[in-house]
């Protein structure tokens, strides 16, 4: 493959802009087809963002006129396996949104598709591409705090975005969770293994059901990770990356999904407080080009240039996604469950 990959982009919707931006500044990138069920939505990204590119509603017939070898995939979570799998039959590697699929069935059925064509299909994990995350990352794998024990993570947000989402079964779960579930994996270098989850709606929501959750996961190497979630929080909302506690053998580590990181760590005493000492924990800023979508859009294509899987690849993110319909499935059960 030369160094000018052609791409597809499906799915013009407002969540198309977070992508073709950052895809309008790259020189390796030639966008030849824009597709969406309205094709002037289409013409109108086309035109937003001056790509000289062939637009209509029609994505099996724009793979087949333009041979694209990336397709990304801006659709809705229910139309993910459809795209997914006609990418892969067309011979496109495929970067989607998040969530993976609707369906666990549905995510293993494109993860197989996948692996059988021998192309990369990779999810729009953006979080993963901030430096304060990152530098969180870091600091816990470095053992400075000793091994890891306990995750905390709190999503507290009065979204009010009316639309589908006020009628949605799990909304939380289904919608936003991911975004946090697949942070509490990267932070903590587990995976889940069982959970138990309670989903309700307080008096005050203006959703229909499930606005808020709380979940607690067994993870591997004997870690807790601790989930709670609100979209009808009003006042005092946490970011949306959540706000986390990280507690480890020798210290604890605070992040407030903004600037702020702290980390201590206790002396050797046999005081029943053992004295607190501070721990610097640096980040740096991340290049525009490196951060968010673009770090990930960057991440994926030189994945496409050398072969090389790049961290959010379908086999590890189905692993995020797991966790999702895991939660739900407690809820629905009422008890704790196993995570497959």
């Amino acid at each position: 493959m030369g160094e000018t990959i052609k791409a597809v982009l499906v799915g013009c919707g407002g969540i198309s802009d977070a992508w073709l931006g950052p895809i309008s500044k790259r020189d390796d990138i030639e966008m030849v087809g824009l597709v969406d069920l309205n094709p002037e939505a289409a013409k109108v990204k086309g035109e937003k963002y001056s790509f000289n590119a062939q637009t209509g509603n029609d994505l099996a017939a724009m793979l087949e006129k333009t041979k694209p070898d990336v397709v990304f995939d801006c659709t809705i979570p229910e139309a993910h396996v459809d795209v997914v799998l006609t990418a892969l039959k067309y011979g496109a590697h495929v970067l989607g949104e998040k969530p993976m699929a609707d369906t666990m069935e549905n995510a293993r059925k494109m993860t197989a598709a996948a692996e059988a064509a021998g192309k990369i299909y990779a999810v729009i994990q953006n979080r993963r591409y901030l430096p304060q995350i990152i530098a969180v990352r870091d600091f816990i794998k470095s053992g400075k705090l000793g091994k890891l024990t306990t995750v905390q993570s709190n999503f507290f947000i009065g979204a009010h975005f009316g639309g589908f989402r006020a009628e949605m079964d799990h909304v939380l779960l289904l919608d936003m969770a991911i975004h946090t579930f697949d942070a509490a994996r990267f932070l903590s270098g587990t995976d889940a293994e069982k959970v138990y989850c309670h989903e309700f709606n307080p008096s005050n929501s203006w959703y229909r059901t499930g606005a808020s959750a709380v979940a607690i996961f067994e993870m591997t190497n004997d870690v807790v990770y601790t989930y709670q979630g609100s979209w009808c929080a009003e006042g005092c909302n946490t970011t949306w990356e959540c706000d986390w506690r990280f507690i480890c053998e020798k210290g604890s580590l605070l992040w407030d999904g903004r600037d702020s990181i702290r980390a201590e760590v206790v002396d050797d005493s046999n005081e029943f407080i053992k004295a607190e000492i501070s721990v610097e924990v640096d980040f740096k800023e991340l290049p525009e080009e490196l951060a968010g979508h673009s770090g990930l859009i960057a991440d994926f294509v030189e994945a496409v240039k050398t072969g090389t899987p790049p961290q959010t690849v379908c086999t590890d993110n189905i692993k995020s996604l797991a966790m999702v319909h895991a939660a739900i499935g407690s809820v629905e059960a009422g008890r704790k469950i196993d995570v497959e």
